[in-house]
């Protein structure tokens, strides 16, 4: 991975890589792209981050139109690799849905579905080398991109309340507003069941209402904090790994510098990449066979990995195989709380 110029700090490049790129409205130079953190920070709560809304619309278009495909090209005949595997996803979701949600609801499979393949897409980001795509907007006068819409507390705070907002609704269309409040003031202690004088009533409504205030209201904050805070985690190990290639220190390797110089380029890492998951595109498209597939992916991996070792690429692809299990947990995991707390709304208690 390439790194930063000779000049650039340790601190310097971590905080390069975690700033968005923001747009607003700063106090001294009016609208435009912040050029630092501080600006950034002085355009206040009103400012866009627009790498976290391009990434996560371009992966929401991506998934509809993938998926859109599979859906219209879908046939009873041999199904492709690839719609095989869409199909695969569906079906786990559905019947996620389905031993989950005790209600009825048209709306929660595909939600439920969108949810998780949409973060899964969001997540995936997190394992392409920090410094490439970076590197490319950099070649287009863009100085700043985080290409990681799930490392920004705003994107995942924004779907967890948005599913706030669901609960809200569904609570309220299952149960009606005297059956919502009900259960807000009459839960977990009901002083009708127990048998309390009417007298203490008002009270233990009052502790009721205070502990379901603050169950209600940490359902989208736990959710939302979740899933922010294991990819930013992720994000940061994999730079302080780009780092540590980079910088001249730890695993760096004067091989290396023979051949590039004292940074790897970014182009090198592009090229790598790209010939990887062409790999793998082609096998999914049945195009290439499963055990050729494996080979190439194995030479690919060795020609790679054989001069990332000098540069210590061997842990970035350690973590990032380590980390695929963490993305993908963490999408079920938003997609089946989100159900949960769906079908809650719509029990009766």
């Amino acid at each position: 991975m390439a790194g930063g110029s000779e000049k650039t700090t340790s601190g310097e490049y971590i905080a390069h890589h975690l700033q968005n790129l923001t747009f607003g409205n700063h106090p001294e130079h009016g609208w435009g792209l912040a050029h630092s953190a501080a600006e950034a920070k002085a355009m206040g709560f009103w400012a866009f981050h627009v790498d976290t809304l391009f990434w996560a619309l371009l992966l929401g278009l991506t998934f509809f139109f993938l998926f859109r495909r599979v859906a219209k090209q879908a046939n009873s005949g041999v199904p492709s690799r690839f719609q095989a595997f869409v199909e695969t996803i569906v079906e786990f979701v559905d019947s996620s849905v389905r031993e989950t949600f005790h209600g009825t609801s048209r709306l929660i499979a595909p939600l439920a579905l969108t949810l998780f393949v949409w973060i899964f897409f969001m997540n995936f980001m997190d394992l392409i080398p920090v410094d490439w795509l970076p590197w490319v907007a950099g070649k287009a006068g863009v100085h700043h991109q985080k290409v990681v819409p799930t490392t920004d507390v705003n994107a995942t705070m924004g779907m967890s309340l948005t599913v706030f907002v669901l609960i809200i609704i569904y609570s309220l269309r299952f149960k009606g507003l005297g059956g919502f409040l009900g259960e807000l003031v009459m839960n977990p202690l009901n002083p009708r069941q127990l048998g309390m004088p009417k007298v203490v009533w008002p009270l233990v409504m009052a502790f009721n209402l205070l502990l379901e205030l603050v169950s209600l209201l940490a359902k989208p904050v736990s959710l939302g904090l979740r899933l922010f805070g294991n990819l930013y985690a992720g994000e940061l190990i994999f730079i302080l790994i780009a780092l540590i290639f980079t910088a001249g220190s730890g695993f760096v390797a004067t091989g290396l510098s023979s051949v590039f110089g004292e940074h790897i380029p970014a182009w090198f890492w592009i090229v790598a990449t790209a010939v990887i998951f062409a790999t793998l595109w082609l096998n999914l498209k049945g195009k290439l066979e499963t055990r050729k597939t494996l080979w190439l992916l194995l030479a690919e991996m060795l020609l790679v990995g054989g001069l990332a070792f000098l540069g210590g690429q061997l842990m970035h692809f350690g973590w990032a195989a380590f980390h695929l299990i963490i993305i993908t947990l963490q999408a079920f995991i938003f997609m089946m709380l989100t159900i949960v707390y769906l079908s809650m709304a719509s029990e009766h208690h």
